[in-house]
């Protein structure tokens, strides 16, 4: 028996009592209904997503405290958008780069490879094109400031690790309070990008690397970390995580995760823990 925690615009109370064999019902917090003694079955996970609804089963009953350490992607994670799509907008090219942004993150190119791609197909945007992205595209995913001060909160230490730009991860970092970044370095020249990126690729054995290094840092093991990402490259350093959380995200990664969040904001994730 597991307690069956739901989470949006929950319409019929009694049928997700009977359906679930549930011993009681509570609701710890509007738009959020938490079935005590739930059968566990998974299908009631598949009931509420197509219902539009959030839904995991509390097991094992975690409290905050129990973690270390929150880590989250940007692109289309911890924000809305991808930046580099957004970026080579500004050069008439988004859907040419758009679509191997998508691949790469439904896994089927070499992340190292289709960024360096991507960026040289950037050479001579100038630099202020950046500024431009973060100011009129940028925008946080729903949730995303409630799930940081829930971080606070609980003591956690955040990181945000990036296959992006730290342009723009240096931006969210003091604009969000973050504790620690890691992201690539686009090369620039007299004002205009040249198409490289400094130094290595941060792919999805680096962003695992990080996360490792993170909780070493803070005398933890990886399994007091919780991971949120959304594409393939994420899939590393989720697969070491005590708790992992597919946002948004495509189904190579859903499929893999202890938790997804489709419709709800990040914040969903909080009603996960027990106190």
């Amino acid at each position: 028996m597991k307690d069956l925690v739901i989470v949006g615009p929950i319409h019929s109370t009694d049928s997700w009592l009977r359906e679930s064999g549930a011993a009681a019902v509570a609701q710890p917090a509007p738009g959020v209904l938490r079935l005590v003694g739930s059968s566990g079955d998974p299908a009631l996970i598949d009931r509420a997503h197509a219902e539009g609804l959030d839904a995991f089963f509390i097991d094992p009953p975690w409290r905050r405290s129990d973690f270390k350490l929150l880590a989250m992607d940007m692109d289309s994670t911890l924000i809305t958008i991808e930046c580099i799509d957004e970026i080579a907008d500004m050069a008439g090219l988004k859907p040419r780069v758009a679509e191997i942004t998508a691949a790469a993150m439904r896994g089927e190119l070499d992340f190292p490879g289709s960024l360096r791609a991507r960026v040289a197909l950037l050479k001579g945007l100038p630099v202020d094109s950046l500024a431009r992205v973060y100011h009129e595209r940028l925008r946080l995913s729903p949730g995303a400031e409630a799930l940081l001060a829930g971080a606070r909160n609980a003591g956690w230490t955040t990181l945000l690790v990036s296959g992006g730009f730290t342009y723009f991860t240096d931006q969210l970092q003091s604009r969000l309070g973050l504790d620690h970044t890691l992201s690539n370095t686009l090369e620039c020249e007299h004002g205009h990008l040249t198409g490289r990126v400094l130094g290595d690729i941060v792919d999805g054995a680096a962003k695992a690397a990080r996360v490792a290094s993170a909780c070493r840092d803070l005398g933890c093991a990886t399994h007091q970390a919780i991971v949120v990402g959304d594409g393939a490259n994420d899939l590393p350093m989720l697969r070491i995580a005590g708790l992992s959380v597919a946002y948004k995200a495509k189904p190579v990664v859903r499929r893999e995760t202890h938790i997804t969040i489709q419709h709800g904001g990040l914040d969903v994730l909080l009603h996960r823990f027990d106190a």
